[in-house]
């Protein structure tokens, strides 16, 4: 009996997980070509889309075999959502931080610092989850410790991608780049994805433990 009550169980699970997966994709591939219809630079939304479609090619592959928590999908989902609204506009012509920076006063759209804050605040739960549900560090402190170090260096690694494309491409890179004329755009985005990894970790540890407990009891 209480074997044929866990295959119901992992049956309605499985269920639930599939209506997920086709409702994450219907949203991704929707705003997807919704990006891709005219956008301001056709060079720009290859470049900031790809990540995303590399992303969409790593979780396929992984599908089978491991398949993240509902929090950590739904973060992958919207950082996707971010990058092709940011391939569609470019970083420094999104309307609606167009209209924040009139109000706030200011000569500079930020929407490419909200994307390297996500650059941080999804990625260190998409580590922290490999690295606890693999078991790979055990300590929490030392999990923590490597999911924030593991965003800076790709922080840091993303940052060297765009110097080499603005190397290959020269000025066509600009829009690519988003610096706006800031000296220190690079070091403010390395700094913005640390305060995402950390307040992530801050905000969404507890509620990510369970989750990892619901798929992953350990």
């Amino acid at each position: 009996m209480l074997n044929k009550f866990q295959a119901m169980k992992t049956n309605q699970l499985n269920a639930n997980i599939s209506a997920q997966t086709w409702a994450w994709l219907v949203i991704f591939f929707a705003v997807l070509i919704w990006s891709g219809i005219a956008p301001a630079s056709r060079f720009t939304w290859v470049l900031e889309v790809l990540p995303a479609l590399l992303g969409l090619l790593a979780l396929a592959v992984a599908y089978p075999k491991f398949r993240f928590t509902p929090l950590v999908s739904v973060l992958i989902l919207l950082h996707c959502l971010i990058l092709m609204v940011g391939g569609h506009y470019t970083y420094a012509e999104v309307p609606l931080f167009d209209r924040l920076a009139e109000w706030m006063g200011s000569a500079r759209n930020n929407f490419d610092k909200l994307g390297h804050f996500a650059q941080g605040f999804v990625p260190v739960l998409v580590v922290r989850e490999i690295v606890l549900r693999r078991d790979i560090i055990s300590k929490p402190f030392w999990v923590g410790f490597f999911s924030v170090c593991f965003c800076l260096a790709f922080s840091a690694f993303y940052e060297l991608l765009e110097w080499w494309v603005a190397l290959w491409v020269g000025e066509s890179a600009e829009d690519f780049l988003g610096t706006q004329g800031y000296i220190w755009d690079t070091q403010s985005d390395m700094f913005y994805a640390l305060i995402g990894a950390v307040l992530a970790l801050a905000l969404l540890s507890r509620s990510h433990d369970r989750q990892i407990e619901a798929v992953s009891p350990r």
